[in-house]
């Protein structure tokens, strides 16, 4: 049997209720070529999944987060190209064709990944929000902390494919990370890997009253800074975006009434660059 060409990872721990459709969405679509492999992160509820001779499972018997599960995924893939899904999300039909036809038609030279356009819907299917990718990030930038294209949105880094080879040549996912996992991710990957971006809508970003790890408040504020001191030399060398980044970081923090830490943050993002986050506020 011959290997696909994508494998799509999807990692999920104790989701039964949701990650039934997030592989039937991944299952659905419109390319045939590529496998679907689940990483159970060692639950205690099993999901019942659809019998599907492109559908692996593998179950972890100690947890080694979602970091850790899409790192399992990557190294048991077999195709060229990989993806990552969220247990609590969903692909639209084209994702995969859509993406890698993009860059089949790219004349970049690799390596090279694509990422594609997002929506936030409810748990009704109603759009709340749609997120276009900006259209390009040479190899070399560090993705987010660019200055940004308008009308162009980098949260929307779920959508991305690229070569498994690549993942593994940056060390994979960092399992020391349980919230910001892929800010971390991308500013690995783009100085050494071009990333095209285009605007056909390939996710669903599901709205639910469920938990999230990026919503634990705790794991928020810790990951913050280990994001900021792991790649400080990156930070710094964009103040205006440093600056943006940490007061967005304040302003979460004060929604979640985390007063101090927004104060602190605000205060931070100041001295970063005064006059921008002067603007912020204005």
């Amino acid at each position: 049997m011959s290997k696909p060409l994508l494998s799509i990872i999807i990692p999920t721990r104790d989701r039964p209720h949701l990650l039934p459709h997030a592989v039937n969405s991944a299952l659905a679509q419109t390319l045939d070529d590529l496998e679907v492999i689940v990483v159970d992160d060692a639950s205690t509820q099993m999901a019942q999944l659809p019998q599907d001779s492109r559908l692996r499972v593998i179950r972890l018997e100690q947890s080694r987060g979602g970091s850790g599960a899409r790192n399992v995924g990557t190294e048991a893939a077999q195709g060229r190209w990989v993806t990552y899904l969220d247990d609590d999300d969903r692909l639209l039909p084209q994702m995969a064709e859509v993406s890698l036809a993009a860059i089949a038609r790219s004349s970049v030279t690799p390596p090279i990944g694509v990422i594609s356009g997002l929506e936030k819907v409810s748990d009704q299917g109603e759009v709340i929000k749609v997120r276009v990718p900006p259209t390009l990030c040479p190899k070399g930038s560090h993705f987010f902390l660019e200055d940004p294209e308008a009308g162009r949105s980098y949260a929307t880094k779920q959508t991305l494919v690229v070569e498994r080879a690549v993942v593994l040549q940056i060390g994979g996912w960092d399992e020391q990370f349980r919230s910001r996992v892929h800010s971390e991710f991308f500013l690995r990957l783009n100085p050494v890997c071009t990333l095209i971006g285009i605007p056909t809508v390939t996710y669903q970003l599901r709205c639910h009253s469920g938990t999230r790890v990026s919503g634990n408040p705790k794991l928020r504020q810790e990951s913050f800074h280990r994001l900021i001191e792991k790649h400080r030399v990156a930070f710094e060398s964009h103040p205006r975006q440093f600056a943006q980044f940490v007061y967005r970081h304040a302003r979460n923090s004060w929604r979640q009434r985390q007063f101090r830490a927004a104060l602190l943050a605000m205060g931070w993002a100041f001295r970063i660059d005064p006059n921008q986050t002067l603007r912020n506020l204005l």
